[in-house]
């Protein structure tokens, strides 16, 4: 047991208390059972493990993790920690934030903190935004530190869970945000918004001021819109974590509503696509069993042709369906395998082929890649593919190739004649109800909703005006 103060690693965490030896370092502590159990979890980097009792299990699972344990006296805790009444374990942790660049490419909801100078505030709501389910928190660099051993305790463990970055500029923070897709609305007590009348179910940002004076005007303008938190109440205001959590939560209860909502507009879509096939392949067989005799061979085989085609448009609504519920339910589960990319375009080229009115499916790659990636899921991304193309870009065949880029691989389909722009194209991958335009209104639905266990599927470019013009880019 280590009783000095004087003791090197002792001292070495002692003076991490500091924020100038933090950022020399490159460490933080970690105080108390819950976080060092997190941080753990997380595969974060673990140096050291002070305990002042003997060994327990939160001890030894450190020491399986490799960890180096020191067992320390009750005066020699009281220094490490910033407590009154230590927990009786503190961790040495290296630095878990991360730069803009990192953050989620297609986020759903980010907290981003300016000049936030509250460590508790500051990590309650890491802890709210954790619990609501969002993507990341953003500090600027005027807020308090992300490694402040109050806001650390404060965040539960949550510091490990969600993506935390250090933005050198508020400004420049938003301006990633807001290339990826986030709607950023600035939150102040006198906002022109009403929270609750907002529509939260789009990519989100939240941007929060100081405790005491708000956002200033110039950072303000930054925002797509200042939005308040309506109080009924005498209350003159809340308290900054409390106003984060409503908010954070506001989104989290639209989104999980919004699902609710797309789920029923897709099923009603599925129920007006499944009519046609249905209804081709009851014509069909009922020719056939009526006028087999009087029927030339050419169209007994054109009929039977349509309706193995009918059946695997069927199939593929069916588990477009299955797939979209699984992902409003947030239950879909992907079983990755070697796959033949070339190969699984060819096999769809197959399927639609036996529509003569479809246009040809080429593949393009310069070679024939292999991927480790699930190839239900990758099909009917190809699927819904082909099917906007075919209806909404009318010259040509549909051009198909893959790449890799960045350790993904990038597949892309390609036909000329789309009088789509990107923003029309956007909204070809949200619910469409029935009898708003044609195309499938469910598969790119899926496609691009996969977000949480697969990169988002976005519309990159819409075709008849680049190079090479097409509709749809998917990473995998």
């Amino acid at each position: 047991m280590i009783t000095s103060l004087k003791n090197p690693k002792v001292a070495a965490a002692v003076r991490l208390k500091k924020r100038a030896f933090r950022e020399t370092d490159g460490r933080f502590l970690v105080e108390g059972p819950q976080g060092v159990r997190e941080a753990l979890a997380s595969g974060a980097v673990v140096d050291v493990l002070f305990h002042a009792g003997p060994s327990d299990e939160l001890v030894e699972t450190a020491r399986r993790a490799g960890v180096e344990t020191i067992q320390v006296s009750e005066d020699v805790m009281s220094k490490l920690t910033s407590t009154v009444t230590p927990q009786g374990v503190v961790a040495v942790v290296r630095f878990v934030h991360v730069g803009l660049e990192a953050l989620p490419p297609d986020p759903t909801c980010v907290a981003v903190l300016h000049s936030v100078r509250d460590p508790g505030n500051a990590g309650t709501v890491m802890r709210s935004a954790d619990a609501a389910g969002a993507d990341a928190v953003v500090f600027s660099a005027t807020s308090v530190d992300v490694y402040n051993p109050k806001t650390v305790r404060a965040s539960a463990g949550s510091l490990f869970h969600l993506p935390v970055a250090r933005a050198p500029d508020t400004a420049q923070a938003l301006e990633v945000l807001r290339s990826r897709g986030c709607r950023v609305y600035a939150m102040d007590a006198g906002g022109d918004a009403d929270l609750y009348e907002l529509d939260l179910t789009l990519p989100t940002t939240f941007l929060f001021g100081n405790e005491a004076w708000g956002l200033p005007p110039e950072v303000a303008s930054l925002a797509d819109a200042t939005v308040r938190v309506p109080i009924r109440g005498r209350a003159e205001s809340l308290n900054l974590a409390a106003a984060a959590t409503v908010c954070l939560f506001e989104w989290a209860r639209q989104l999980r509503q919004g699902r609710r909502v797309a789920l029923e507009s897709v099923i009603a879509s599925a129920a007006h696509d499944i009519r046609s096939p249905l209804t081709a392949m009851k014509g069909f067989g009922y020719a056939l069993a009526t006028r087999w005799d009087q029927m030339a061979e050419e169209h007994r085989t054109l009929m039977l042709q349509g309706i193995v085609y009918d059946t695997d448009r069927l199939n593929m609504i069916v588990r477009q369906l299955v797939d979209a519920a699984r992902v409003v339910g947030d239950a879909l589960e992907l079983y990755p395998e070697r796959v033949d990319v070339a190969g699984l375009v060819e096999k769809v080229a197959q399927s639609a082929a036996r529509d003569p009115d479809r246009p040809p499916i080429v593949w393009e790659g310069p070679d024939r890649p292999v991927a480790f990636l699930d190839p239900d899921r990758l099909q009917l991304v190809l699927e819904a593919f082909v099917e906007a193309e075919v209806w909404w870009a009318g010259e040509g065949p549909i051009r198909v190739t893959a790449r890799r880029t960045d350790g993904r691989l990038v597949l892309e389909a390609f036909r000329a004649g789309t009088e789509l722009t990107p923003e029309t194209a956007v909204g070809l991958f949200e619910p469409r109800a029935p009898g708003s335009g044609a195309g499938s209104k469910i598969g790119l639905f899926v496609a691009r909703r996969d977000r949480r266990r697969r990169p988002a599927v976005p519309p990159r470019r819409a075709g008849g005006t680049g190079e090479r013009p097409g509709l749809s880019r998917a990473p995998c």
